[in-house]
């Protein structure tokens, strides 16, 4: 049985993660949380369309109403979920490729769940699987006409909202939508605003969501913004939850750089609530070398947006993320939102006398980092206790001028080995010592 990683269940569509599994977990779910209403959107795979069915089946044969958002990005979801202090169920795999899929569910008001509601609908659904008690989950012909248009649009207008003070028509934007959920949101949001919009990945065909597109794959993305003379531009996953940015070189410009960005802007306001910032810690050194000079504080996390939203609320904070692109503006939304980022970030450049690589540069400096994701033969559990002398060693090689980091993945079988130095050959090399090791006994 899938169980919940650091961002929902997700699985390979068909035989990890099957209909009637997405329609037992979507009841479980519901009668765990305790709800009347659930508000259901999916990505663009294929899939999609067989596990909104199943699931919206399932929970109106429960008396449960459902209303159906049809193709939305996640954070689109969760905001429906906060104005309407209902549950919501994202149907998504994120960044993955098309043949897997997943299911995020976010609790009343649009926020995710807690680890010990996580715990019990683990443990009521094993029981409801044992028990063989879900229905059938055939194609209903109904639900195509309940799907609401209204609820994206909505989504739409409360972005356009946030920065309808800002002038965006000097600017122009290159979108890489990685053929996903703001496929047609984000560039109508965007153009309603006035920026000079030119759209790339924007054409889902059900299999092609994150295909070497995307915030995963920004090669065309750089390409681009550098072929047209574009300020910037920014790549989604295909869910929408993340962003990275392409500065007008066409270098990339991390989620590290982002936060970076956004937290010195919002010094500079006044509205860095108890000038605190909330990372993970996949976060370069060179982010809290940058935010001890600008004198804010950090506050570091496990990876996963769950975790950096638990710190964001425990020290009552506004700004959070991760290197990856999951940027979370706490005080306006209860999960990370790509495109609410990269409006922010667009704000930021049209009001200022600068580029966007002049912005980023100034705001902090990368330590040379290697990364590494090893498949491994199953998950694995305490892997730093598992190769602890090597990390040690490796660790050691190091001394003050870098560090390492190996973690198991919350969501797939794979392993991520990290090391930051002060030279790019030291991390490469120490980055793949480990590596062989860890492959050599568990591949």
């Amino acid at each position: 049985m899938l169980t919940f990683g650091t961002d929902g269940v997700r699985g390979k569509f068909g035989t990890e993660l099957t209909e009637s599994y997405a329609a037992d977990l979507a009841v479980v779910a519901a009668q765990v949380l305790q709800c009347k209403t659930v508000v259901i959107g999916r990505d663009t795979r294929e899939s999609g369309v067989l596990l909104e069915t199943a699931i919206a089946n399932a929970l109106v044969k429960e008396g449960i109403e459902t209303q159906l958002m049809g193709v939305a990005p996640t954070p689109a979801i969760a905001f429906s979920a906060m104005r309407r202090n209902v549950v919501a169920i994202a149907i998504t795999a994120s960044h993955n490729l098309y043949q897997d899929n997943g299911i995020k569910i976010f609790g009343a008001g649009g926020r995710k769940l807690s680890d010990s509601e996580q715990e019990e609908i683990e443990k009521q659904l094993l029981e409801r699987i044992r028990k063989s008690t879900s229905g059938a989950i055939g194609a209903s012909s109904d639900l195509a006409k309940t799907v609401k248009p209204e609820l994206v649009k909505e989504y739409c207008d409360w972005l356009s909202q946030i920065v309808d003070t800002t002038d965006f028509s000097k600017l122009h934007v290159v979108l890489d939508c990685a053929n996903g959920a703001y496929s047609n949101v984000a560039p109508e949001v965007f153009t309603k605003l006035g920026a000079t919009v030119t759209t790339i990945n924007a054409t889902p065909d059900g299999r092609n969501i994150n295909e070497q597109c995307g915030a995963t794959h920004p090669a065309m993305l750089c390409s681009v913004v550098k072929s047209v003379g574009a300020h910037f531009g920014i790549a989604f996953d295909g869910d929408g939850d993340r962003l990275i940015a392409v500065d007008e070189t066409g270098e990339i410009v991390d989620g590290d750089h982002l936060i970076a960005i956004s937290a010195t802007e919002m010094k500079r306001r006044g509205t860095l609530r108890n000038n605190k910032v909330a990372v993970t810690v996949m976060t370069n050194i060179g982010f809290h070398q940058a935010m001890k000079k600008a004198e804010i504080e950090v506050v570091t996390t496990p990876v996963g947006d769950r975790s950096v939203l638990a710190a964001l609320e425990e020290n009552s904070l506004v700004l959070g993320g991760e290197q990856s692109g999951h940027i979370i503006y706490r005080d306006l939304a209860t999960t990370g939102d790509g495109l609410l980022a990269a409006l922010m970030l667009s704000a930021i450049v049209a009001g200022a006398n600068k580029t966007l690589g002049e912005i980023a540069s100034a705001a902090m400096t990368s330590f040379p980092q290697v990364l590494i994701n090893l498949r491994v033969s199953k998950r694995v559990e305490n892997i730093e206790k598992l190769f602890e002398s090597e990390i040690a060693v490796a660790e050691k090689s190091l001394q003050a001028n870098g560090r390492v980091l190996v973690r198991a993945s919350g969501t797939e079988p794979m392993v991520r080995v990290m090391v930051e130095a002060s030279q790019q050959a030291t991390a490469e090399s120490v980055a793949a010592t480990l590596a062989q090791a860890i492959t050599t006994r568990l591949g």
